[in-house]
């Protein structure tokens, strides 16, 4: 019993009081709790090969290209400083490590510039799970300056406030990145 109870603190799904008052309560789901235990999920499924890399591709894509359009739609000033801050102005002059974050946060950032909350937990895992492998991977200053142009672009269409734009531009951002999740995917298994 008490195994279980650890087990469903440690995906916030109860909480645990100690004292008079004390005892085990169910918590209310959070976009973010939710997603860390689809992450989990996801990344057991993946290291299981119970899920293969196209299947992970095809999902980010399928969410991240609507996200991207549904943010210029639904931009405001805020999120496209926020946007416009996860893309280093001298992204060379970072570790691998520094660009991955900054590469992450722009994802994250952009989804969450969709105001959906359902895309936002869908699509953070799949995202990470992905991240993760190809942050193992050797990639050189040639692979991190595309990927700040190409950021650049998506921005620029959100900016812009033209969703097909924007969706065009993720679409072909994800598409360039494929190779490089097959190389990385490969290494790896």
């Amino acid at each position: 019993m008490r195994e279980a109870l650890r087990s469903l603190a440690a995906q916030k799904l109860i909480r645990t009081a100690q004292g008079a008052g004390g005892g085990s309560y169910v918590t209310l789901p959070s976009v973010d709790g939710v997603s860390d235990f689809l992450h989990s999920s996801l990344s057991l499924m993946a290291d299981a090969d119970d899920v293969t890399l196209d299947e992970l591709l095809e999902a980010r894509e399928l969410l991240e290209v609507p996200a991207a359009r549904l943010a210029a739609t639904r931009r405001n000033e805020a999120e496209l400083e926020r946007l416009l801050a996860t893309i280093p102005d001298q992204p060379l002059r970072l570790g691998t490590q520094g660009q991955f974050v900054y590469n992450q946060d722009f994802h994250l950032v952009v989804i969450e510039g969709c105001r959906n909350a359902l895309l936002a937990m869908a699509a953070q895992p799949i995202f990470a799970v992905l991240q993760r492998n190809l942050a193992r991977s050797k990639l050189g200053p040639r692979f991190h300056r595309a990927i700040n142009d190409q950021h650049r672009s998506i921005a620029a269409a959100i900016e812009a406030g033209d969703a097909d734009a924007a969706g065009d531009e993720m679409y072909a951002h994800l598409e360039f990145l494929r190779p490089y999740y097959e190389q990385a995917w490969r290494r790896a298994r």
